[in-house]
């Protein structure tokens, strides 16, 4: 269990984060465009 906690703590998170939160901004644009043919033009 120890070496399962030192392994957590040694990563770290924050590149990982940023690279999450991109992608999902890089998602979210082609999402948008979807919804908004999907509903015929209005928001």
């Amino acid at each position: 269990m120890e070496a399962l906690t030192s392994a957590l703590t040694s990563i770290n998170w924050e590149p990982i984060f940023q690279l999450t939160f991109v992608g999902l901004i890089l998602v979210s644009g082609p999402v948008v465009i979807f919804l908004l043919a999907f509903r015929g033009g209005d928001l």
